[in-house]
């Protein structure tokens, strides 16, 4: 036993340990995904989440050494973000048809989503901190933590909020959309891509391209928009 502790301290300390452990956990949440007919509760992040949080926590490993191990993933997340571009050229005629809907879902989608986040944490009480962290939850990981970071907040925390909302869109998107009687790919793809990023976006294209696309459209465009609207809240807040 005291080899087996002895060795996997060793392998904790290089790098590619955690990098390795991260592709292994998403290889083995996809799979199960696929056999379980790509169900909305059966989401990758979510499962891979579970998997490398339950090891870091039962291994006794600082969230800090997984990171530095990972980070490289953390780093693609720029060029992931940016080949959204390649669906958007393919459909490029569809997505000019629908521009006018899209800008007035844009306002609509990114003035709610912040407001709403942070009308709630500061109804209940909310240290400023956690209202300038809540706030960008519906952005990509990359520019809300860029967000919270400019506006003195806890770029960690956002990281843990954004992750969670992009978990739950994810979740509830097709269900809910389905209850709606809302049947427009390019309504639905848009709306969960404004609301949960990149892992609702994830979850669009696998039922759509056309809701891929537009949810790729909307994490771009709301990423702007939210960087705008985000001090200004705070600052009326404030």
């Amino acid at each position: 036993m005291r080899q087996d502790f002895a060795l996997w301290v060793y392998l904790t300390q290089g790098p590619l340990l955690w990098l390795t452990v991260t592709l292994a956990a998403y290889a083995v949440a996809d799979w199960l995904s696929q056999r379980a007919g790509r169900h909305p509760v059966a989401n990758p992040v979510l499962i891979s989440v579970l998997l490398v949080g339950g090891l870091l926590v039962a291994s006794g490993t600082e969230y800090a050494t997984y990171f530095d191990g990972a980070q490289f993933i953390h780093f693609l997340l720029g060029p992931a973000t940016v080949a959204l571009a390649l669906p958007l050229w393919e459909h490029r005629a569809l997505v000019m048809r629908s521009a006018v809907p899209m800008l007035a879902a844009l306002v609509a989608g990114s003035v709610v989503a912040a407001a709403s986040a942070v009308a709630v944490v500061w109804a209940f009480g909310a240290p400023e901190g956690v209202l300038v962290a809540i706030a960008p939850k519906s952005v990509t990981a990359g520019v809300a933590m860029s967000i919270t970071e400019a506006q003195g907040g806890d770029p960690a925390l956002t990281a843990v909020l954004v992750i969670l909302t992009g978990m739950i869109g994810a979740l509830v998107v097709t269900p809910l959309m389905n209850g709606l009687g809302i049947r427009d790919y390019r309504a639905r793809g848009f709306a969960v891509g404004l609301a949960s990023h990149g892992i609702g976006t994830a979850r669009a294209f696998q039922v759509d391209p056309v809701a891929g696309t537009f949810a790729g459209i909307a994490i771009g465009l709301n990423a702007v928009m939210t960087a705008l609207i985000v001090p200004v809240l705070l600052g009326v807040l404030r």
